[in-house]
């Protein structure tokens, strides 16, 4: 069974709201960029649930990071509490194809939307995070500034280069203008640590996140 979704900015689909009193949270040492593509292989039944609510009500989740520790299922007694640490900006994963292969799996494939700072968060019985969630400003519209152009050339080749390798890892259109989008898919494939990216992708100012990148780049040659 395969469901193809509205994705974020789809016509039909209903004004997203600035707010959540208890937004879902799915929890990954990893971090999820606004207007990323998120695989994920979901097999625990509170992340099944999690998935059908979602499905349901055409509803995102929140895709944080894990600043400390390791996600572990706590129950009621707050087992995982201790033992975990979330960071406190997530974002939201809009869901966009879910594929059940086989029974209690799902191969589901989401999009980053917007960036929210999140409030305590706690667990529901079932282990399921939850905290109240506000949405952030989306980045400034910023073009490539004329200094960063070989940075987004660059990005160019390597999509193309992904391409021939049969590796589409960014969701179309490319907007190899945009500092913000540029700067982003870039953060998604460079060998930098989960904290690394973590810091770029909270950072408000995308040309700045776009410069830091060219630094990188430059200082390993690939620029």
């Amino acid at each position: 069974m395969t469901s193809d979704l509205p994705t974020p900015g789809d016509a039909a689909a209903s004004p997203a709201p600035d707010h959540w009193p208890e937004l879902p949270l799915f929890p990954l040492q990893t971090v999820l960029f606004p207007g990323g593509l998120l695989p994920l292989k979901v097999f625990e039944a509170r992340y099944l649930d999690l998935i059908s609510h979602c499905l349901r009500n055409r509803s995102p989740f929140g895709v944080v990071c894990i600043g400390q520790g390791s996600e572990v299922r706590g129950g009621g007694d707050g087992g995982g509490r201790d033992k975990v640490r979330l960071e406190p900006i997530a974002v939201l994963a809009h869901l966009q194809d879910v594929d059940a292969e086989q029974p209690g799996i799902l191969k589901v494939r989401c999009i980053g939307g917007r960036r929210v700072r999140l409030g305590t968060a706690w667990q529901r019985p079932d282990g399921l995070w939850l905290a109240a969630a506000q949405a952030l400003d989306d980045d400034l519209a910023a073009t490539v500034p004329p200094e960063l152009d070989a940075t987004a050339r660059a990005l160019g080749q390597a999509i193309g280069s992904l391409a021939a390798q049969d590796q589409r890892p960014f969701d179309r259109p490319y907007r190899l203008d945009e500092a913000g989008w540029v700067a982003n898919r870039w953060c998604e494939i460079l060998p930098i640590s989960v904290a690394a990216k973590y810091r770029l992708m909270v950072l408000d100012e995308p040309v700045l996140r776009l410069k830091l990148v060219d630094e990188y780049l430059r200082g390993k040659g690939v620029i």
